[in-house]
């Protein structure tokens, strides 16, 4: 997620001050945010260098996130029989303001394992500030849908397992399983998400910087200074069913639903764990999701993660539902 130029300089009114500086961690291991609004987190751009590309914003369906103030958090008093769960209600599939994000649906079905109420707290700012915004601030108890190991918090155990995919239209009868697959040079368009493992991939194999036009048309040529600008996880599936692209890679999960609602038929291959940088550095595919809580609250973490267990037929079945491919879990 390195931005070029003078990457360093972080101004009060950037909206991502930890976020928007190079962090080489970040980018190869996704522990510092969601996968969702990021990498993994596809769909998300934190920003594009500035000058380097230059167009109208209204060349692309590019969402702009409105400002938090424009939603006022409500304060829920924390209670013992009440789980107060930290939500966006900008972050479809995982969250939306009814509660119907497959996320949304996995938090209640724990929290009537843990015989609590469920009460979500929104904010309509991109769900990476979740943590920073209204965790940190004790206005919720616990973050659905985190990197197991995300060093900001305590983790819970992992509830799936999931990783990227290659996804493409089934009469072009592409199915491209790994990025060692020499086809990929010869494609039409491979939409990815910028500061990803797919763009770090594209890199490795030669294909970025004739992406790279295409790539910043998805976000409408908008640059990250000052600002978040995020395209809905559709946009990926839109762009490959009407021809636009040949090959999109995103994480299944937040893809799962619109590719399950395609009219026209769509191949998914799961993408191995085994890929690598041009120089020998290993670049994560699959991830394990857990839940996250504020460090030192050891005994919420401990019935969450009982609730978990108690709660994985019924979360296994929300997955299912939704359409997300699951893995074996390593941890």
């Amino acid at each position: 997620m390195a931005e070029q130029g003078n990457a360093n300089v972080v101004r009060d009114s950037d909206p991502c001050p930890s976020l928007c500086a190079p962090n080489k961690s970040f980018v190869m291991n996704h522990q510092m945010t969601f996968r969702r609004n990021v990498p993994r987190i596809a769909l998300a751009v934190l920003g594009v260098a500035s000058g380097v590309i230059a167009g109208s914003a209204a060349q692309a369906q590019t969402k702009m996130l409105p400002p938090a103030s424009q939603m006022p958090i409500v304060n829920i008093p924390a209670k013992p029989d009440l789980l107060r769960v930290c939500a966006s209600s900008a972050n479809a599939p995982y969250s939306t303001a009814d509660e119907q994000g497959f996320e949304d649906k996995i938090a209640k079905v724990v929290g009537r394992a843990m015989n609590r109420k469920v009460a979500f707290v929104f904010t309509n700012r991109p769900a990476i500030y979740l943590v920073r915004d209204l965790l940190d601030k004790n206005l919720c108890d616990v973050v659905i849908g985190l990197d197991a190991g995300d060093e900001r918090v305590l983790t819970t155990r992992p509830y799936y397992r999931s990783g990227y995919v290659f996804i493409s239209r089934t009469d072009k009868r592409l199915d491209i399983k790994d990025w060692q697959d020499p086809r990929i040079a010869s494609l039409h368009n491979i939409a990815v998400a910028l500061g990803s493992p797919g763009e770090t991939m594209l890199k490795s194999v030669g294909k970025f910087e004739a992406e790279l036009n295409y790539l910043y048309s998805l976000v409408g040529f908008k640059s990250r200074r000052n600002q978040y600008v995020q395209v809905p996880p559709n946009k990926f599936i839109e762009e490959v069913v009407e021809g636009n692209a040949d090959l999109a890679v995103a994480f299944q999960p937040e893809v799962a639903r619109y590719v399950k609602a395609s009219q026209v038929p769509l191949t998914v291959k799961v993408i191995p764990d085994n890929a690598v940088r041009s120089d020998g550095t290993k670049v994560p595919q699959q991830f394990d999701t857990a839940m996250g809580v504020r460090k030192g609250d050891d005994h919420l973490l401990d019935e969450l993660n009982n609730a978990i267990v108690k709660a994985q037929p019924e979360i296994q079945k929300i997955l299912e539902e939704e359409g997300v491919i699951t893995l074996n879990s390593k941890s």
